[in-house]
């Protein structure tokens, strides 16, 4: 009796390891292709939507991600461009001698630090823009999309062309 009773124990814990087995087998696997729904995963796993509430608030978060990246890279641009720009030299006075022989640059090594620091910034946000638009959930990438189109409309069209080399659409360059 004790023979039988330990086999059915084992049988019993070999039945419960198979079914471990096929419940990671089981696992589910990420959209390879773009899909329309509601629900979708977005970054991070607990940033998934199961509702139209959460599914709408994550499309605007993308929307407003998207053109906050336009309005720090139309202002990277313009710190660059100030911590670039020459400063004609200083008339010389009466006696010949010019003025200081060391050039104050301190706005110039400001702008140059705040747009260092702004293209890492700027890089951050872009390739997290890309990583949501990877999701491949359609109303995600044109959320992004959009809202890439709307921010360098209002905030970097009227620049008149200051940086050509800066005027790349792919927000993770």
């Amino acid at each position: 009796l004790r023979n039988k009773v330990t086999k059915t124990k084992l049988s019993h814990s070999s039945q419960r390891s198979n079914r471990k087995v096929l419940k990671i087998k089981v696992a589910k696997m990420m959209h390879m292709t773009f899909y329309w729904g509601i629900k979708a995963t977005i970054l991070f796993s607990f940033w998934k939507t199961d509702s139209w509430l959460s599914y709408i608030l994550t499309l605007i978060a993308c929307f407003v991600f998207s053109a906050f990246y336009q309005y720090l890279e139309n202002r990277r641009v313009q710190f660059k461009s100030l911590s670039t720009t020459r400063h004609p030299p200083p008339p010389r006075s009466s006696s010949g001698v010019s003025a200081p022989l060391i050039p104050k640059s301190g706005t110039r090594s400001a702008a140059k630090a705040a747009s260092i620091l702004l293209f890492g910034v700027n890089a951050a946000i872009g390739y997290l823009l890309m990583l949501a638009a990877m999701s491949f959930n359609g109303g995600v990438f044109i959320a992004i999309v959009v809202g890439l189109t709307v921010g360098y409309a209002v905030f970097r069209s009227d620049d008149g062309g200051a940086d050509a080399a800066t005027d790349d659409p792919c927000p993770c360059a």
